[in-house]
């Protein structure tokens, strides 16, 4: 029996329930882990919520772990135990003490990069790679526009932007949370809160407005960034941590020729060269300085819920790690 949490009913941070539960012995192609760090994303609320629906009920959440291998399956081979691996993607458990992982899915991590700095950047660093160097490829003298830029990914998309050449626009809610935005590389700050952004962006570009849009917040910045957008813009939806956008009709998108991009990090690295040549980018880039992580909250994993209601709440900045 190891510990982790479980959610019996969908609902807020009280439905994370700390139990007992029965772990196997890894199978062909699998490995078992002990979990050394666990990244806490708004993916994971969205589960508990019922926003996205889980497989089963009940289920253990948790998209991001870094973990030392304790068991290998029969006859595998390329992994061995005592490797420090990391995992971020399609399957949930990583809220456990130990998990039982594909080894396919699950990436070296190098020695030179800190368990806990690894098990904070592996899906939200993965998410911006995808987003910034494939969905839409940020080059220099691009203008992009990051709405949540003081959280966990668009901290890092940011970061990459302006190492990339781009110039950067991040929305924020706070004067604090826009001095840590500044730090992280953007040019322009917004305030949501004390300014419209949308005529923040147009003061900003003169009116012609920015080549590409990361949306983490859905609901109450999506028509908005479609009119922050110039000429054949790209609009990458990516989240909704204020609610599923209402539908646009596709006749919204011709006054500019805009693009319009609902993209999914497992659909990015659906086979092991993309999976392993995202996961060592990002690994890279942490190793040179590229991206500073961020890791300003620890919690106990048996504490998870009060975690989620800091994340839920907008009191988080940067990246938060459950720790079993």
């Amino acid at each position: 029996m190891v510990k982790a949490i479980r959610v019996h009913q969908l609902g807020g941070p009280q439905v994370l329930k700390w139990e007992d539960v029965e772990l196997g012995e890894p199978r062909e192609g699998e490995i078992r882990i002990k979990n050394k760090a666990i990244g806490l994303n708004f993916i994971d609320i969205y589960f508990r919520k019922g926003v996205y629906t889980a497989a089963t009920m009940p289920f253990t959440p948790g998209m991001e772990v870094v973990g030392e291998v304790t068991a290998v399956g029969p006859g595998l081979t390329g992994r061995k135990v005592g490797d420090i691996v990391a995992y971020a993607g399609d399957r949930m458990g990583s809220y456990a003490e130990e998990q039982i992982l594909p080894a396919d899915k699950v990436v070296p991590v190098p020695p030179s990069v800190d368990p806990i700095i690894a098990a904070s950047i592996m899906l939200k660093g993965m998410t911006a790679q995808y987003l910034e160097r494939r969905c839409f490829k940020v080059e220099p003298g691009h203008t992009v526009l990051v709405h949540a830029a003081a959280g966990g990914t668009g901290s890092l998309l940011c970061q990459w932007a302006n190492a990339l050449g781009a110039t950067v626009i991040g929305t924020v809610s706070t004067k604090e949370k826009a001095a840590q935005a500044k730090e992280d590389g953007c040019h322009h700050v917004i305030i949501y809160t004390e300014e419209d952004f949308v005529s923040g962006v147009n003061e900003m570009t003169s009116g012609k407005g920015v080549e590409v849009v990361y949306d983490s917040v859905g609901k109450n910045t999506f028509e908005g960034s479609l009119a922050c957008l110039k000429p054949r813009g790209y609009m990458v939806s990516f989240g909704q941590s204020s609610g599923t956008p209402d539908p646009v009709p596709l006749s919204a998108l011709a006054p500019k020729s805009l693009f319009l991009t609902r993209p999914s990090m497992m659909q990015y690295t659906s086979t092991r060269d993309e999976l392993l040549e995202t996961a060592g980018e990002v690994f890279a880039n942490v190793a040179s300085g590229v991206l500073r992580v961020r890791v300003n909250h620890k919690y106990p994993l048996s504490e998870a819920s009060q975690a989620h209601a800091e994340l839920e709440n907008r009191r988080a900045t940067g990246s938060i790690v459950l720790i079993p």
